[in-house]
């Protein structure tokens, strides 16, 4: 993982989310409808939504409207039709690209989603193509010109709370957690309310290996196919193993 920086992409990524606030809140405003049908509106006793509100709250999303749409997902209104689909092929040059959707209408989804691969010169692959080369973590991701904290005092505090890795980077600390939502509500949270923000914080695939591009023909294809996904407002998550430059 040397030279890959965890912060520069995303923060690449926040800002194109800062643009679009609007997209991000409608996203996880789904994300909690659908945890609350399945598994009821209390998060102490609904893993995923434990979760979505976790990063709901990394997203600076108000507290008052992540109840209202607990609230409107309990309520008659709450006929949520939404289904979780996972979608996993390769960019150019062989790079991994697992693509995590929320749709109601999984024919519309998968057409948009294959079209974004072919126009980037990729392809999509079968069920667990490429899973297999990421694991699943909590990660939180700290900028490091925001935090008043040395890197030792966090990383004993992020440990202590139940953290299981931290890394220190040239710009940014990055703590890593179980997924389970629990631990990770527990360090997000603990770390909150020591007063320290958060660029990134979310239960994510983070890949066991990053691999770089050279040819700017590849690096345009694959970014024409992440810019596609991204715009897709069925798609929830894009992960890959591109080590993208600064």
């Amino acid at each position: 993982m040397s030279g890959h920086s965890k912060f520069a992409n995303i923060k690449h990524k926040k800002e194109k989310n800062d643009a679009a606030k609007g997209k991000i809140f409608t996203i996880i405003g789904r994300e909690i409808a659908v945890a609350v049908k399945e598994g009821g509106p209390d998060p102490a006793n609904n893993y995923k939504l434990a979760t979505v509100i976790a990063k709901a709250k990394a997203n600076n999303m108000p507290n008052d409207t992540i109840e209202r749409g607990i609230k409107k997902a309990s309520g008659e209104d709450g006929n949520v039709t939404y289904e979780h689909v996972t979608y996993e092929g390769y960019g150019p040059n062989g790079i991994a690209i697992i693509v995590e959707a929320l749709t109601d209408n999984k024919n519309r989804t998968a057409a948009n989603v294959r079209s974004a691969f072919t126009k980037g010169n990729g392809s999509i692959g079968t069920q667990g193509c490429v899973s297999f080369m990421f694991d699943e973590k909590g990660q939180i991701i700290i900028d490091k010109e925001e935090c008043e904290m040395d890197a030792d005092t966090l990383m004993m505090l992020a440990l202590d709370m139940g953290a299981e890795d931290f890394t220190e980077e040239d710009d940014s600390y990055e703590i890593l957690t179980a997924p389970d939502a629990e631990v990770f509500s527990t360090v997000t949270k603990g770390l909150n309310d020591e007063g320290i923000s958060f660029v990134s914080a979310e239960i994510t695939m983070i890949p066991q290996n990053y691999v770089s591009l050279t040819e700017e023909t590849a690096v345009k294809n694959l970014q024409k196919t992440l810019d596609l996904l991204d715009d897709d407002d069925d798609v929830q998550n894009v992960y890959t193993n591109w080590e993208e430059g600064e």
